[in-house]
C-alpha cells in the first residue's frame, strides 16, 4: 500500500504518518524499496511469507540512508513490545532479554526526540541521546 500511496496510485493512508519519512528522501519510491527488501529479507530470517513479488522495481535510484532520530526508534521500539506481549510472548520475553534495540539497515541513526509526525501515542516527546 505505501508504495501506491507514494506513487500516486492510492488515496488511502496518503496522510500516514510514517510515510513521512520515505517522502523527505530524495526519491521516495527507491526508499521505500529498500525498506521492503529488508523486511522481506528479515521475513526469510524468521520462517514469515512475505511475497517479494509485491514489492515494485523503482529504477536504479540511488537510496542513501533514512535518517532516523533514537527517540523515535524508542518509540517504536515500546510500540513492538507492547503488541509482542499480546501477540507472542516468548519472541518478547527474547527481545527483553536481548536489551538491544536495532534499526532497519535502511535507517541512519540520530540524537532526537520521537518525531514530530508520530500521533501515536503520549503526546510528550521522548528524549533519548
Amino acid at each position: 500500500m505505501a508504495q501506491k500511496v507514494l506513487s500516486g496510485k492510492a488515496k488511502g493512508y496518503r496522510n500516514h504518518p510514517q510515510l513521512e519519512r520515505f517522502k523527505k528522501t530524495r526519491h521516495p519510491l527507491a526508499a521505500i524499496r529498500a525498506y521492503l527488501l529488508g523486511i522481506y529479507h528479515e521475513s526469510r530470517i524468521r520462517g514469515y511469507a512475505f511475497n517479494q513479488r509485491r514489492i515494485n522495481a523503482f529504477g536504479n535510484a540511488p537510496v542513501s540512508k533514512i535518517t532516523v532520530t533514537r527517540g523515535q526508534l524508542v518509540f517504536e521500539y515500546k510500540h513492538l513490545l507492547s503488541k509482542l506481549k499480546i501477540r507472542d510472548l516468548n519472541r518478547y520475553k527474547k527481545f527483553l532479554e536481548t536489551k538491544k534495540i536495532s534499526a532497519h539497515p535502511v535507517f541512519h541513526i540520530v540524537a532526537g526526540s520521537r518525531e514530530a509526525w508520530e500521533r501515536s501515542g503520549s503526546k510528550v516527546p521522548l528524549c533519548v541521546k
